[in-house]
């Protein structure tokens, strides 16, 4: 990923007070990212990760310690979290980004090519053993179904979930944010993901990617990066 970080601090700051003016976030990425001649990585970067005080505030709000998934229906946003935990223990891990919101977002990540791979049963174990030392009441992970062998990861999560005696399921979707954000209201859920649309729209969230980076804080090499 090449980013130009001293330019991408000044195209940060100039799309927050844009934001907080109230332009309309596309509109003024557009315009910061001509105006520094931005690439497409620090484009994205930007995008991901600068938010409006206004989002910030709202999202302070509804970000919750894990610890408050005891005894509460617990909602996955599958790919996203499993996907940014894989990313933390990659050797090139300069896409995990700590974001304005605080929230660990990989940049890279492209949840409709994932594949199945050496870091996934891993990953898996991380996210479901520190989903059931804190016991929430049941646990649902959500996959879309459009993505290729979407099915053999939902079967390898529900086996590994299964190893930790964690009541659960797992399912397929073809519209995932919409089932979790529509059963987060009917049920008064607590929703474990990093996609700013579905936070936005959810009443309490957990990162749990930043979980986990912090209690294996000395196992890996990734150092905090924002702007």
């Amino acid at each position: 990923m090449h980013i130009e970080k001293n330019k991408l601090k000044r195209a940060a700051f100039d799309l927050r007070f844009l934001l907080n003016r109230g332009y309309r976030k596309k509109g003024a990425l557009q315009f910061v990212a001509n105006k520094y001649v931005l690439n497409k990585d620090e484009r994205n970067y930007l995008a991901r990760s600068i938010f409006s005080d206004l989002i910030l505030k709202k999202r302070q709000e509804k970000i919750i310690d894990i610890s408050k998934i005891k005894d509460v229906l617990l909602l996955v946003d599958g790919y996203n979290v499993l996907i940014t935990v894989e990313s933390l223990y990659h050797e090139d891990y300069d896409s995990i980004i700590l974001c304005d919101d605080m929230v660990i977002r990989d940049l890279n990540a492209v949840f409709g090519k994932y594949k199945l791979n050496n870091a996934t049963e891993m990953a898996l174990n991380k996210i479901l053993d520190l989903i059931s030392s804190y016991g929430p009441s049941y646990t649902c992970f959500f996959f879309d179904s459009p993505v290729s062998f979407s099915g053999k990861l939902a079967g390898l999560t529900k086996k590994i979930m299964d190893g930790y005696d964690l009541p659960g399921n797992v399912c397929l979707s073809k519209t995932v944010d919409t089932e979790i954000i529509k059963l987060s209201k009917l049920k008064n859920a607590i929703v474990a993901t990093g996609d700013s649309v579905i936070i936005d729209k959810v009443d309490r969230v957990v990162d749990i990617p930043r979980y986990i980076l912090e209690l294996n804080r000395d196992n890996l090499n990734w150092t905090c990066r924002n702007l």
